[in-house]
């Protein structure tokens, strides 16, 4: 057995004892995998209210038992980025997708963050973040922010791997596209 097939199989087994009452099985998971679902939260919704109510809300799940989760599938992470995932489309039902003909995606264009602070910068990728139709936030949030391979995006997406390809591409041009337009100086 792998060192990652024996890890799954750790993971499965604090599931196990979590859906058994044991705290401290719970408390593993929550330190283990917390952060990152935070962090995904709030990077899809630059909200700290919105990300801990996800966070809340994923983990009360996990206390629950993880119905539909299976380690053969999957690791345990991939489940909980799709429960947090889950909640956020029921929080924002009516989060709409803009059409990519707003957005001009022709061509490279030089950094548009050249000549700002760290401060800005980070500030201003966030707000072109924050603003992108969902389908491109996502994949910005999780292959470029959490720094997941595409293909274990694509499959908490449920879409094939070139998509999260494409879609990255397109959402760094229209990132690219937003900087521009709110005056970030090229």
């Amino acid at each position: 057995m792998s060192d990652f097939e024996r890890w799954r199989a750790g993971e499965a087994e604090l599931l196990r004892r979590t859906a058994q009452g044991d705290e401290s099985a719970f408390g593993e998971i929550y330190a283990r995998h917390s952060p990152a679902v935070y962090r995904y939260a709030f990077r899809m919704t630059s909200s700290q209210d919105m990300a801990e109510e996800v966070v809340q809300d994923v983990f009360l799940q996990v206390v629950k038992g993880c119905r539909g989760f299976d380690p053969a599938i999957g690791p345990l992470s991939s489940y909980l980025y799709g429960l947090a995932r889950n909640r956020l489309a029921r929080l924002w039902p009516d989060q709409a997708e803009v059409p990519l003909e707003d957005f001009d995606l022709a061509g490279d264009e030089p950094d548009a963050l050249e000549g700002l602070s760290r401060g800005q910068q980070v500030e201003a990728v966030r707000t072109a973040v924050g603003g992108l139709p969902l389908a491109y936030r996502e994949v910005v949030v999780l292959c470029d922010l959490e720094e997941m391979s595409y293909a274990a995006a694509a499959e908490m997406l449920g879409v094939e791997t070139g998509t999260v390809r494409s879609r990255l591409h397109r959402a760094r041009k229209m990132l690219l596209a937003r900087l521009v337009r709110s005056g970030v100086r090229i």
